[in-house]
């Protein structure tokens, strides 16, 4: 059974560079799973800067979905999986799922939040299946302003309630503030 360790922190927490770090210690032969699409200039940015910091001899595979069917490909000789970040996962499932935010129902609002958990549970399922250790990055956006538009409230919710399921899952929890891991679980 595959260990699961859940980093989570703020914007800018260190969370994914702490992530790096414990791979780092685990094993040379590395997943990095990047769920990042590069849709504008800044998210270009972003993942051209995520690149640059970890090392290139590290295997990456660019997916939001389907781990079920893909991660099996992927991981038969590797030392750890880190995936960065379960937030840019669900929001890709998110906005695939639904086109017109202004007038969502709460019955597409479940559907997507189901998508959504179909998904973590498939991921779970994979983490649980392999006997190599994965090691999540998440956002914890819920402790800040309240969302003023109904899609990022929904954002919130859904990523919020991802990240109880994945931390009652993990077997490690850590929560970044200003660089600093503290191990919660």
């Amino acid at each position: 059974m595959g260990k699961l360790t859940l980093v989570t922190g703020g914007a800018r927490s260190g969370k994914s560079t702490f992530a790096e770090e414990l791979v780092k210690k685990t094993g040379k032969n590395v997943l990095y799973i990047a769920t990042a699409n590069d849709f504008d200039d800044e998210m270009k940015h972003r993942i051209k800067k995520h690149k640059e910091q970890r090392p290139s001899t590290w295997e990456t595979l660019e997916a939001f979905k389907d781990f079920d069917n893909i991660l099996k490909k992927h991981i038969s000789d590797k030392d750890v999986v880190i995936l960065d970040c379960i937030t840019i996962m669900v929001a890709n499932i998110m906005y695939e799922g639904c086109k017109d935010w202004n007038n969502m129902t709460i019955l597409e609002i479940d559907n997507m939040e189901a998508m959504v958990n179909k998904e973590i549970g498939s991921l779970i399922k994979v983490i649980r299946d392999e006997n190599i250790p994965f090691i999540l990055v998440t956002n914890e956006i819920g402790m800040g302003v309240v969302p003023e538009f109904p899609s990022g409230r929904v954002f919130r919710d859904i990523a919020g309630r991802v990240n109880q399921s994945l931390a009652k899952a993990a077997d490690e929890v850590y929560l970044c503030v200003s660089g600093i891991p503290v191990k919660i679980k």
